[in-house]
């Protein structure tokens, strides 16, 4: 990512001086798929993942929360919000504790930044919370999917760059869980 460029030096100079720091354990609420303790291994690209990947799965769970809002939406995407949502918050809370453990910033340049892999617009935000019915579903789950294959990417990025075994464990519950709910969704858009 051309993030990672712009990132390495300041972040690498951060992690030197993290580095001599005692790592601490996460939130108590970290899901069983990944270490609760932060490593001192961390490197830029474990930490650049790590604030990219709080905001991308904040707005996962913004977007599941507008769907569990509505009236009318059928059990198999009312499920699938649920399941979203219930997935990664644990994970945003434990990377928020990976972060604090490695003193590091919880807002990379990069925060905010909607061109971020699968991230969506506030239009679109705002075009699916308005949004009812079908027309919300679609909306959903064509969003959903392309915010995962985000996710995915980012997380197979970090599989090859990063260090820290921790995030490794993380990124490769993303891929295989966010993969297969993709496949889902691409299922129930065809039916």
């Amino acid at each position: 990512m051309r993030y990672l460029a712009r990132l390495a030096l300041p972040l690498a100079a951060g992690l030197a001086l993290a580095g001599c720091q005692s790592p601490a354990a996460a939130p108590s609420s970290t899901p069983p798929s990944a270490s609760a303790t932060a490593s001192s291994a961390a490197n830029a690209a474990d930490v650049m993942f790590t604030q990219m990947m709080i905001p991308h799965h904040e707005q996962a769970v913004v977007m599941s929360d507008a769907m569990l809002a509505k009236q009318g939406i059928s059990a198999e995407v009312t499920k699938l919000a649920t399941a979203i949502k219930n997935a990664q918050q644990p994970e945003i809370d434990q990377m928020k504790g990976w972060l604090k453990a490695w003193g590091s910033s919880e807002h990379g340049d990069h925060h905010g930044h909607t061109g971020m892999d699968g991230m969506l617009s506030d239009q679109e935000l705002e075009t699916l919370k308005a949004a009812q019915g079908k027309e919300a579903e679609k909306l959903f789950l064509t969003g959903m999917i392309k915010h995962h294959e985000g996710a995915v990417a980012m997380a197979k990025e970090v599989q090859a760059k990063g260090s820290d075994p921790a995030v490794k464990k993380l990124a490769d519950a993303i891929i295989t869980s966010q993969q297969a709910e993709i496949d889902q969704m691409k299922k129930l858009l065809e039916g």
